[in-house]
């Protein structure tokens, strides 16, 4: 990922040395976990665990004879131990290091991603409860329908950010899986119990049955979870730039003293960080479908996936844990206006009344055939001639041979809009930490 969008938890987590260091991890637990079962002498893996370091430089050097970057990694690595350096990468592939140590940074990739995940999610609860008697007119199809709150559509985003919490979780701890299982995942070399050693030191699960490389469907399913984070991200960034819009103007992205919304024009106040969240949203959708595509290896692996993931995981995390972050910000800092939320909704005449009109119709015995066409004539009538909804209900003879004035002032109350979202607004307990 490009510097522009790489926070510094991330960038130190995915680069060559904290590879390296992380597949060291890993070789010196399969140390001493031979030397546990009588296999290296326990003084030999002492000597390795003091004095092994990585030196990213020389295994570059090693690596452009070698052409295999493991190899350079285990030669290096045993040119800083000395004599006891030949038991480094006793009995391994190296897929069982690398696949593993890969397991291990998807793990603290994840744990950086849930901990941003965590404080978008409070920032979007404590906004949701700020304005959860904020009225404003909810749309379907870009068209006025009924009034909601402007809490209670935020609450829709938080409880989405939370199943893509659990999502993340599941895929993470399922991707939390190594194998030291050798060449085609026999056991060749070590037998399962060194492997259950190793990763029970390493807090990992096994790949009950692997070949060379642990099964890409994990990888897949963590890449899927990210990209659908990614989908609600988009989904809350779509929405808050379309009520930006200047004939809207209900919200507005935080815009700080010396910004400058465009070159040319001066009171541009442009939606620029929802906008980019929304293209970053793109991007871990094709890293998802580059997951899937890793799936289908060649028998018991081949090398095809190694240079999509190479791009692909950090890519996809590190972006993730951008956007969580940006949408905190953004969330926390966004200019919400209920003064134009009360003048939109008094712009449509009325009109969002048409609902309990009908049903308090039907309610005083007027067949449902016969209600609708008397509302929609009048609701039609009144957006065609810019005339207000109730002026030409309390005027239609159809509609007063049914109700009286009480009756049909209640329609039009919108204080009723309002009755149950406390209820709603108070779910959000289940979400706090």
């Amino acid at each position: 990922m490009i510097e522009r969008y790489t926070l510094p938890e991330m960038a130190a987590l995915w680069s060559d040395r904290s590879r390296f260091e992380h597949m060291l991890r890993v070789e010196v637990a399969v140390l001493e976990a031979l030397a546990d079962a009588g296999e290296v002498p326990a003084d030999a893996v002492a000597t390795i665990a003091a004095r092994a370091t990585v030196d990213v430089d020389r295994i570059a050097e090693l690596e452009r004879t070698t052409d295999h970057d493991v190899v350079a990694f285990v030669t290096q690595v045993a040119e800083t131990v000395g004599p006891e350096g030949r038991y480094i990468h006793w009995g391994l592939t190296s897929s069982d290091v690398v696949d593993t140590g890969l397991a291990l940074q998807c793990r603290e990739a994840a744990d950086l991603i849930l901990d941003r995940l965590d404080a978008a999610i409070a920032s979007v609860v404590a906004r949701a409860r700020e304005h959860a008697q904020t009225l404003q007119m909810g749309r379907t199809h870009g068209v006025h329908a009924e009034p909601l709150t402007f809490g209670l559509k935020l609450a829709t985003w938080a409880f989405e950010l939370d199943r893509a919490r659990s999502r993340l979780r599941l895929a993470a701890g399922d991707l939390a899986t190594g194998k030291i299982s050798g060449p085609v995942g026999t056991y060749s070399q070590l037998p399962p119990s060194i492997e259950a050693g190793v990763l029970a030191r390493l807090g990992l699960g096994a790949d009950l049955a692997s070949t060379q490389v642990v099964q890409r469907d994990r990888h897949a399913a963590f890449l899927a979870a990210i990209a659908v984070t990614g989908g609600s991200i988009e989904r809350m960034a779509v929405e808050i730039r379309n009520l930006q819009h200047t004939e809207i103007a209900e919200l507005g992205e935080p815009f700080r003293q010396g910004q400058t919304g465009s070159s040319a024009m001066p009171h541009k106040r442009n939606p620029i960080l929802s906008e980019r969240l929304t293209g970053m949203s793109r991007l871990l959708r094709g890293y998802a479908v580059a997951g899937m595509e890793d799936q289908a290896l060649w028998h018991e692996r081949d090398i095809s996936h190694s240079s999509v993931e190479r791009v692909a995981l950090p890519g996809a995390t590190t972006l993730l844990r951008y956007m969580l972050e940006r949408l905190r910000r953004l969330v926390e800092g966004l200019v919400v206006r209920p003064e134009r939320m009360a003048e939109n909704i008094e712009r449509g005449l009325g009109l969002h009344c048409s609902s309990r009109l009908l049903t308090t119709l039907v309610g005083a015995g007027m067949a449902r055939t016969e209600a609708y066409p008397i509302v929609q004539r009048n609701a039609l009538r009144a957006f065609d001639e810019r005339t207000d909804f109730r002026t030409l209900v309390e005027a239609d003879p159809e509609v007063t041979a049914v109700l009286d004035p009480d009756r049909i002032a209640h329609c039009f109350d919108d204080r009723a809009w309002l009755t149950h979202v406390g209820e709603i607004i108070a779910r959000l307990e289940r979400l706090d930490p």
